[in-house]
């Protein structure tokens, strides 16, 4: 099962209530975070082991079951395009058919998300392009 650690701000947004305090490896575990970029409403991922950031967007308040969905396909795409290998990002992703939504609780993770959303504007094509220029 993969773990998503909402700020309070996006706790809020989504309009949903954690779980309480809940161990699973980082590599599993996620802190997720709502920003603005060119006026548009985004939410970034970054892993907890990895710190691998995902960007989405199109997602509304209360809307958590589509920012799960929008997340995961996200990250299939991402990875495909990086060329990890199939097989991999399936197993990985076999995790995500449970998410279980908790608070953040590593503040370097959120350090980390801070670096990521520095800037409110920029020109990138899609969030695909974007995260390649993030993670290079």
């Amino acid at each position: 099962m993969l773990t998503l650690r909402l700020t309070k701000d996006l706790l809020k947004d989504m309009k949903t209530t954690p779980v309480e305090e809940f161990s699973v490896a980082p590599f599993l575990s996620w802190h997720v975070n709502i920003y603005n970029l060119n006026k548009r409403k985004h939410i970034v991922f970054v892993n907890d082991l990895t710190r691998l950031a995902i960007i989405i967007d199109g997602i509304r308040t209360g809307q958590i079951e589509r920012l799960k969905d929008k997340f995961m396909l996200t990250l299939r795409e991402y990875l495909l395009r990086e060329g990890v290998n199939e097989s991999l990002i399936n197993r990985y992703l076999a995790y995500g058919a449970e998410v279980i939504i908790s608070k953040t609780n590593n503040r370097s993770v959120l350090g980390t998300m801070k670096e990521v959303t520095w800037f409110i504007e920029d020109d990138f094509y899609d969030n695909i392009e974007r995260l390649k220029w993030n993670d290079s």
